[in-house]
């Protein structure tokens, strides 16, 4: 067993575990995009950021990839990580801001700004479509292609795939392709209506429309 400190609260955990797998365990909350359960970590995102100081130098470092150590001290919820997250959150959003996966999460770390240029991609490069296809379904039909801003995700010489089963589980796994939030429009780019306490959704559509789980007025006011 390994011994560390997570905010500030000694835990022990098995060795080779990651920092993510043992906050989660411990129910410390920390944000991701790129990561699921089955399939193994890849790191895009950076989402998952926390701060490790190890007894010579404190980072950041992202918790879904850094194993366990004996001793090191992890902050999950310092100014510097929480601005981190978000920076990247404004990024992705600008790439895709139709994607309420996106969106909520911005609702639920408070961002209310994008600095950055606007466009409307259909993909984060997360990855999750990629190891999900070759992992969870045995088929590797996608992959990576390009570097860069010319990175994508494609099939191999561009035409149809004759492995692909056409079974969708790049689509279930995808956090862009998804319904959009159909509560109040926003005036901007960020939605943020998870963020107004007011249930507007009943008032405008008399149902529940948001589905972020830290919001409750809707329920609340429906149940009344």
């Amino acid at each position: 067993m390994v011994t560390l400190n997570i905010d500030g609260t000694k835990v022990q955990a098995e060795e080779g575990s990651t920092i993510l797998e043992v906050a989660r365990f411990y129910g410390i909350d920390i944000p991701t995009l790129c990561y699921h359960d089955e399939l193994t970590p890849y790191g895009a995102c950076r989402l998952c950021m926390v701060e490790v100081d190890d007894g010579r130098r404190t980072r950041l470092v992202a918790s879904c990839f850094y194993p366990v150590r004996e001793g090191i001290r992890v902050r999950t919820n310092t100014e510097r990580v929480v601005n981190g997250r978000k920076l990247i959150l404004e990024l992705l959003l600008a790439r895709c801001p139709n994607s309420k996966t996106l969106q909520d999460l911005a609702s639920k770390m408070g961002l209310e700004q994008i600095r950055f240029k606007m466009e409307n991609k259909d993909c984060i490069l997360c990855g999750l479509c990629v190891r999900m296809c070759a992992e969870q379904m045995g088929s590797g039909a996608i992959g990576f292609v390009g570097r860069g801003q010319n990175r994508e995700v494609v099939t191999p010489f561009r035409v149809a795939s004759e492995i692909c089963r056409n079974c969708g589980a790049c689509m279930y796994i995808c956090p862009v392709v998804d319904l959009q939030c159909r509560g109040v429009k926003s005036p901007g780019e960020l939605c943020n209506s998870c963020l107004v306490i007011t249930p507007q959704c009943l008032e405008k559509y008399g149902q529940v429309m948001c589905t972020l789980e830290s919001c409750g007025a809707c329920i609340k006011k429906e149940e009344k």
